[in-house]
């Protein structure tokens, strides 16, 4: 049986792009008339054959009734505004790792003092989420039990709501103990990249919470992730995994309160990274936020030569605005300052 997917393609910024919306030429982006589109790319999927065709929106009328339906249907949720960005245009997701082992940054934050240090320089320099995580899970990782995760970031996901009262918690882990725990201290967001599958009783604890669920992608574990990551189609994959998750909350309370992250460089070779990225606007048609953690992954250094990993900015920055424009609005990033000042000094020099 064929299916069909939406992408969004032939963006329009700024001043621009509310002209030619004012004007029905162009339908905003998620709500918002600085950033739209006038034509969508139509994928056909029939087995693990997958074809594609661009189109212009003025055109839909001349697709077969069904097609036509399921477009206009995309079209809605492409087109509507989404939760948690409010009137913001992008969304800054500081990394506090309180582990010795992660990949770029392990054992420099394990203290509380140089964890609270570092909460506040990156709340100065615009972060909007603080992301704490106690367990690594970088590419070969190692488990650690969840009592020894939760006395890592204990002390900070009790103290956090009473010091950052304005800033939104995220916790990174994937242990019930610790997701739990950072509940109770008015966690806002649970960030689990198994996506609630590594511990069977995490996904009872967030349903029906009032709090946001990263629907995160990750083929494999992080022991496993990247021995020969293979997929019929990554994109489709992925979007396929996402539309299940999102099905599994569609009794929630809290049903609109979900985040997608493809989970770039988690179960991904440096192919099926680029794929992701240049077309990830196709995501949108789910209807939900959208979130990229592209920050000093290895993917940059694949591209840019033998780099350390502090030494990715460069990487980190273009695939942000390579995101950006393409209408994602929420980066999980490490270099806050410099992320933050790129996406105004491009903003500014697409409003003209």
């Amino acid at each position: 049986m064929k299916k069909y997917y939406t992408r969004a393609c032939n963006f329009f910024y700024g001043q621009n792009s509310k002209k030619l919306v004012e004007n029905k030429k162009a339908l905003p982006l998620c709500g918002n008339n600085s950033i739209s589109f006038n034509q969508i790319e139509i994928f056909i999927r029939d087995k693990n054959k997958v074809n594609s065709k661009i189109i212009n929106v003025r055109d839909i009328k001349k697709t077969s009734p069904f097609l036509k339906k399921k477009i206009k249907k995309d079209l809605k949720k492409i087109t509507e505004r989404r939760g948690l960005l409010k009137n913001k245009s992008h969304i800054l997701m500081g990394v506090l790792n309180i582990t010795p082992d992660s990949f770029s940054d392990g054992g420099k934050f394990n203290s509380y003092e140089k964890a609270l240090k570092r909460i506040s320089s990156m709340k100065q320099a615009g972060a909007d989420i603080i992301d704490v995580g106690g367990e690594s899970t970088r590419p070969g990782s190692k488990i650690i039990d969840q009592i020894n995760e939760l006395k890592r970031v204990k002390r900070i996901i009790e103290k956090f709501k009473k010091k950052f009262s304005s800033t939104l918690l995220s916790i990174d882990s994937r242990k019930s103990l610790v997701i739990k725990h950072s509940i109770k201290h008015k966690a806002d967001i649970i960030n689990d990249v198994s996506c609630f599958k590594f511990d069977s009783n995490t996904f009872n604890l967030v349903k029906n919470k009032n709090l946001w669920k990263i629907i995160h992608h990750m083929q494999g574990t992080p022991q496993t992730m990247q021995i020969n990551p293979r997929y019929n189609h990554v994109l489709l994959d992925i979007y396929d995994f996402f539309e299940k998750q999102i099905d599994q909350f569609k009794k929630d309370k809290y049903q609109k309160k979900l985040i997608l992250d493809p989970g770039i460089g988690f179960g991904k070779n440096l192919k099926h990274n680029l794929i992701i990225l240049n077309k990830i606007s196709i995501f949108h048609s789910l209807g939900f936020p959208i979130l990229i953690g592209t920050s000093r992954k290895k993917f940059i250094n694949q591209i840019s030569g033998n780099y350390d990993t502090k030494e990715r900015i460069g990487g980190t920055l273009a695939s942000i605005i390579f995101s950006y424009s393409q209408g994602i609005k929420i980066f999980r990033v490490h270099n806050v300052e410099e992320v933050k000042q790129g996406l105004l000094v491009f903003d500014k020099l697409l409003d003209k």
